[in-house]
């Protein structure tokens, strides 16, 4: 980060395209999907989203339980980092992955849906894709009466899902990670891991 905040370089391969994140704006150029195998090319002070950092502190404050959709048992992950991120800061995170389902991570059951995740479960956090979230929120919102934020992660929106839920009184929170906003909330050191 020598070069100056002002000035960048855009890398020459197709593949990649921004990504922005929480606090000011930082350019991520990578898969778009998060904390990844990204370079940090730029940072810029302005604010660009309505979310509001009184807002984000309130979820972050109020938040018991999250239910994590898309936890990978592997450490380099970026849902494993987050997952274990918020445990320490005392968060219940129960994993939901099919995949993984009935194994324990973090002191919990992984689930295999959304539905089976406890009634007390009250924030979604989203590891998926953006066109496969809507579905996902759909059934979360008709399983989860305790259900007061559905949290989209780096990299995912999805206005039909966002929608559905405000329509039911949910907050809606999207290409933003708790792992992020938390230490620059609450006066920690940020922190942003690099991998590879």
């Amino acid at each position: 980060m020598e070069r100056p905040i002002s000035h960048f370089t855009v890398p020459r391969s197709t593949n990649l395209r921004p990504t922005f994140i929480g606090f000011g704006r930082i350019f991520l150029w990578g898969c778009g999907r998060g904390i990844g195998k990204c370079c940090v090319l730029a940072y810029l002070s302005h604010m660009t989203h309505n979310d509001t950092d009184a807002r984000l502190k309130s979820i972050l404050t109020t938040t018991r339980t999250i239910g994590l959709v898309g936890l990978s048992h592997k450490p380099e992950r970026a849902s494993h980092g987050v997952a274990a991120f918020l445990v320490r800061k005392g968060y219940r995170v129960i994993g939901v992955n099919p995949g993984l389902a009935g194994q324990e991570m973090f002191g919990e059951k992984i689930v295999a849906s959304v539905t089976e995740l406890p009634a007390e479960t009250d924030m979604l956090d989203l590891f998926r894709r953006s066109d496969a979230v809507a579905p996902i929120v759909d059934e979360a919102l008709a399983a989860l009466p305790g259900l007061k934020t559905v949290w989209m992660q780096l990299g995912v929106e999805n206005a039909e899902a966002r929608a559905h839920a405000e329509a039911m009184g949910v907050t809606v929170i999207e290409n933003r990670c708790p792992k992020i906003e938390y230490p620059r909330l609450f006066g920690e050191a940020a922190l942003v891991e690099l991998v590879g």
